[in-house]
């Protein structure tokens, strides 16, 4: 992990397009502003996760849903 102590203002960037820029703090809460294209997905962490277990149960759905249709089809097919 690299750690890294800026001030309010500063940034710094990732990659070649991604820029976080520090806008101010309020107690220990640090406020970012994030510069990035739109095609690049930001998320705070708890939301990455509720996502990623969404996805995780869908896949496990559609699983089933494949497994009944197999059950389903005529013998002959």
């Amino acid at each position: 992990m690299l750690v890294l102590a800026r001030k309010k203002g500063e940034s710094l960037i990732i990659g070649d397009n991604i820029e976080v820029v520090v806008l101010g703090t309020e107690g220990d809460t640090v406020r970012l502003g994030i510069k990035a294209p739109k095609e690049i997905q930001i998320h705070r962490q708890e939301v990455y996760k509720a996502i990623q277990e969404s996805n995780q149960e869908a896949s496990k759905s559609a699983l089933h849903i494949s497994n009944l249709a197999h059950l389903l089809k005529p013998k002959g097919d």
